[in-house]
């Protein structure tokens, strides 16, 4: 009990032990609080942790490896041309279940063990662009039952895929015939030939197409002979190509009468190597509403001095 003196208020030494009071409530109400807050974060770490196993398969932790080397492509070469492919991608499925893309050769975990089916769509640059890459509809994929062990890798060794059934060769053109199926334009002062038998510069078969320039303002300019009807289905036109100059692809499409010109790729000097590629159609084709039929053009003014030239070989046009 406190004292009193003159001029002293016992009420402040009252309201002081009551303040004291609180503040011993308040630290014991904030100590529980502060425990209550700690239990619960750590059981949500838990929740957590249980909710992260809960995405793998059972209890497995220990991943079993899958290692693909290469996928190759073989071809009635009299329907369909040429096997030469550029399969640079694995879009790999197990028992349908999505697994990844894998850029090929590729060796990758598994979570899962035992006699799974295993799924392998070829994959493929997109208008040779390494960040449009996409599982290529025309061929078909690769399926086959495997067994996975874990901490053991299985090497499925070459794939090999073929062309759907349902795929329709639009065009096919390897210059191996007495008749090529490009018409050079009027504009043309460079014309689409074959290359000589047993030359070096073909690519396979008897000949390649090439076109050579010799000026500055030589141009090629050619066309497919024949007119295509333009498919509610994908349509991409493969071929294979090297150069020391610059080549624009692309096609007329008819519109109501009334014909576009409309470049779709612009392709780079390869330095003296053969390059395939796939070049999609799609979306340009349907650009216009009304559009019905269309034809595909090569093109090329030169602009250096100096000789140049262009080696084409086995165009396909494909579709469904």
């Amino acid at each position: 009990m406190f004292k009193s003196f003159p001029g002293h208020d016992n009420n402040i030494h009252k309201n002081r032990s009551f303040t004291l009071k609180g503040l011993t409530r308040l630290r014991v109400m904030m100590s529980r609080r502060f425990l209550q807050i700690l239990i619960s974060f750590f059981f949500l770490l838990f929740l957590l942790a249980q909710t992260s196993c809960e995405k793998f398969s059972g209890d497995q932790t220990i991943p079993a490896y899958l290692d693909i080397d290469s996928i190759r492509l073989t071809t009635d070469y009299s329907t369909q041309g040429t096997a030469i492919h550029n399969i640079t991608d694995a879009w790999v499925y197990i028992d349908g279940e999505f697994i990844g893309t894998f850029q090929l050769p590729a060796t990758f975990p598994v979570l899962k063990e035992g006699s799974h089916e295993l799924s392998v769509l070829p994959g493929i640059k997109k208008d040779g662009i390494a960040t449009t890459r996409i599982s290529y509809q025309f061929y078909k994929p690769v399926v086959k039952t495997i067994k996975l062990v874990p901490d053991s890798t299985v090497k499925t060794g070459l794939l090999s895929t073929t062309y759907n059934t349902s795929t329709k060769f639009m065009w096919k053109e390897d210059f191996d015939d007495v008749a090529i199926t490009l018409d050079t334009t009027k504009s043309t002062t460079v014309k689409i030939e074959q290359t000589p038998t047993g030359s070096p510069l073909t690519l396979e078969g008897l000949h390649s197409g090439i076109a050579e320039f010799d000026t500055v303002g030589a141009t090629f300019s050619a066309v497919s002979h024949t007119t295509f009807y333009i498919p509610s289905s994908a349509v991409f036109l493969e071929m294979n190509f090297n150069m020391d100059t610059y080549l624009t692809v692309g096609v007329y499409v008819s519109v109501n009468g009334v014909v576009y010109e409309l470049p779709v790729i612009y392709l780079n000097p390869t330095n003296d190597k053969w390059k395939k590629i796939y070049i999609d159609l799609s979306n340009i084709l349907n650009a216009y509403t009304g559009g019905s039929a269309f034809r595909v053009f090569f093109y090329q003014k030169e602009t250096s001095t100096g000789h140049h030239r262009i080696l084409l070989d086995n165009i396909k046009l494909v579709s469904y």
